[in-house]
């Protein structure tokens, strides 16, 4: 297994043994010799997401591209004719783990930690969609081995990288509204799969079912669950809440420096009549406790139509998905483009924070920066494990039918037994972290 290096240590190992008669040869990676190399990057997922990942990092070196779907991968090799193509990417990541620096993964969720980790471990630099993984164990572990292999990561958060959320984050951290004891967040999308089909049509000749499934367990194929279905199935995704609660949570622990909560209690319809679906709405509490001298916190989510309140007695605007700040001194909505400080007539003339955020080159950017320099990225794996772990706390809360006490440092919930199987996952037989 090669041994990765950043660019300091590289270039002051090899000053080392420059000029030692007999000195190994060493490999270089093209991020070491210069910021203006470009990097070997391997792509596994190349169409939806995987696309626009792809063409984000696409002023790189594309050396390996990964997808089940024949028809995906050939659509993607016409535009990187000089990438070599694979329909697994274990035997992508095996056969170029000698020239590739960094990895993408778009994947579903349920194939975001077996594909990341094994970069990981090569010690490739990584770049994954969001939530980052399907499990918490599965997000706990890509966090420290990342950290422990000392690896420039990024989950893909894109709307991070935006102007509004720099803002958003400005005021509240001013103080604008006061201190934040209470936040809403709610995204109107709704996702699930209803009765588990009993069809089995036959496999589409261009998809490789198998791969697709990945570590999942072992069902039929229907075109009910790829492509893009998918989050509607508790085995592959996590409904409307791991499609958007990374993206909209995001600027509540961003702003308020959240990281893991204590409680967590989910409520959802009955849980036996979506046995195999994720839920079509979830409403999810969360409690985070003081942070330096930050107060406690109780966020709230909610997807599939549902809204907080406050948003109906206060005659808030009627936006479709949203996050609600509520300060002592006032309020703050926003969302992806757009912040209001509440009550307006309050904060006529209120004159924002100058802007200390300094503006995002753009979020792949950021990413591939990083990768060549050693520097920082505003979504790694540490900030974006925790910020994944939260959300996938809701799944566990809502399958469970418990409220959480969650241990964060031990990965445990202390109240809840029956949380384990949930926490961590059973993979099919010939997948394996």
């Amino acid at each position: 297994m090669a041994h990765r290096f950043t660019r300091r240590q590289f270039l002051t190992r090899s000053a080392a043994c420059a000029g030692a008669a007999g000195a190994a040869s060493w490999f270089v990676p093209s991020w070491a010799q210069s910021p203006n190399e470009k990097l070997n990057i391997a792509v596994v997922g190349v169409a939806g997401r995987g696309g626009a990942n792809l063409a984000g990092v696409s002023g790189e070196n594309i050396v390996g591209l990964c997808d089940v779907d024949a028809n995906n991968l050939e659509q993607a090799a016409k535009r990187h004719a000089q990438a070599k193509t694979y329909t697994d990417f274990r035997k992508m990541l095996e056969e170029l783990q000698q020239r590739i620096d960094a990895v993408v993964v778009s994947t579903p969720d349920h194939t975001h930690a077996p594909a990341g980790v094994m970069a990981l471990k090569m010690g490739k630099h990584c770049y994954c969609e969001k939530p980052l993984t399907w499990s918490v164990h599965e997000a706990r572990t890509m966090a420290e081995l990342a950290s422990k292999n000392k690896l420039v990561t990024q989950m893909g958060t894109q709307i991070h990288a935006g102007d509004n959320y720099r803002r958003v984050v400005e005021l509240i951290q001013a103080g604008a509204v006061g201190p934040v004891r209470e936040v809403h967040v709610w995204s109107g999308a709704s996702y699930s799969g209803g009765a588990t089909p009993t069809e089995t049509p036959p496999v589409p000749e261009s998809l490789h079912w198998d791969l697709w499934l990945g570590p999942a367990q072992q069902r039929a194929y229907h075109p009910a669950y790829v492509p893009f279905k998918w989050r509607g199935w508790k085995d592959f995704g996590h409904g409307g809440l791991g499609d958007f609660y990374c993206h909209y949570c995001d600027l509540a622990f961003w702003a308020l420096k959240l990281r893991h909560p204590t409680t967590v209690h989910a409520e959802g319809p009955p849980v036996a009549e979506y046995p195999d679906a994720t839920p079509p709405w979830l409403i999810v509490r969360y409690a985070f406790p003081q942070r330096d001298d930050l107060p406690p916190v109780h966020l709230t989510w909610y997807d599939g139509g549902k809204r907080p309140p406050l948003q109906k007695e206060l005659n808030l605007p009627d936006w479709g998905s949203g996050v609600l700040f509520v300060g002592e001194s006032g309020m703050l909505l926003a969302d992806y483009g757009r912040r209001m400080l509440l009550p307006e007539a309050k904060f006529a003339g209120y004159q924002p924070p100058e802007p200390s955020i300094a503006d995002s080159i753009g979020h792949h950017l950021e990413w591939i920066e990083a990768c060549k320099t050693g520097g920082p990225t505003t979504c790694n794996f540490n900030y974006s494990g925790a910020l994944t772990e939260a959300a996938l706390l809701g799944t566990v809360s809502y399958r469970t039918g418990s409220r959480l006490d969650w241990d964060a440092a031990n990965l445990r919930a202390t109240n809840c037994p029956a949380a384990e199987a949930w926490i961590h996952r059973k993979y099919r037989e010939g997948w394996t972290l």
